[in-house]
């Protein structure tokens, strides 16, 4: 049978020193051992596609993760830099980025720098710089867009609109122009 005290009582401090190996129990990787990994790994691996390294460059700060089986209801999520949803979320939140996963959900307002969506959305959205709905993604409600990019079998219905933040800058570049 088990004892509670393992899992819930007072722990015993020095049982847990005792389970730590020193800095010395690994040996370091010398620079000719990391060259020789180097040659072996292809180049397409340690690159990084261009929209994934736009996305990379938002994404640091405070970062949420709603994972698989988890449900997020009723809150207005703040100081939030990203939001990445594997599970369910409803909410409001204005934020940098977001990156719905394909089982993921977000239901809610919403205002962000950069959305990639491979889930479902549902709500108001706003993206002021670029949307990009993947081909297993599925936008739906008042969407207000910078950029847009729609994957091949990727969804986006409801009232669509180029927001007006980038009308403006539209209309000043092709003003400068000509």
């Amino acid at each position: 049978m088990l004892k509670s005290e393992k899992f819930f009582g007072r722990r015993d401090a020095s049982a847990d020193t005792k389970s730590i190996p020193s800095a010395n129990a690994y040996p370091a990787v010398s620079a000719s051992a990391l060259a020789s990994i180097a040659r072996v790994v292809p180049a397409s691996i340690t690159t990084v596609p261009a929209a994934a390294s736009a996305t990379s460059e938002l994404s640091m700060g405070s970062k949420l993760t709603v994972g698989p089986n988890i449900k997020l209801k009723g809150v207005e999520i703040t100081d939030c830099d990203t939001l990445v949803v594997e599970g369910v979320v409803e909410a409001a939140i204005n934020s940098r980025v977001i990156q719905i996963a394909e089982r993921g959900t977000f239901i809610g307002n919403a205002e962000f720098d950069i959305a990639e969506i491979r889930g479902e959305f549902n709500g108001d959205l706003t993206v002021r710089q670029k949307l990009v709905v993947h081909a297993s993604g599925r936008v739906s409600g008042k969407v207000r867009y910078g950029r847009l990019v729609i994957e091949e079998g990727g969804q986006l219905s409801g009232d669509i609109q180029l927001s007006v933040a980038a009308v403006k800058g539209l209309a000043v570049a092709m003003t400068n122009t000509g």
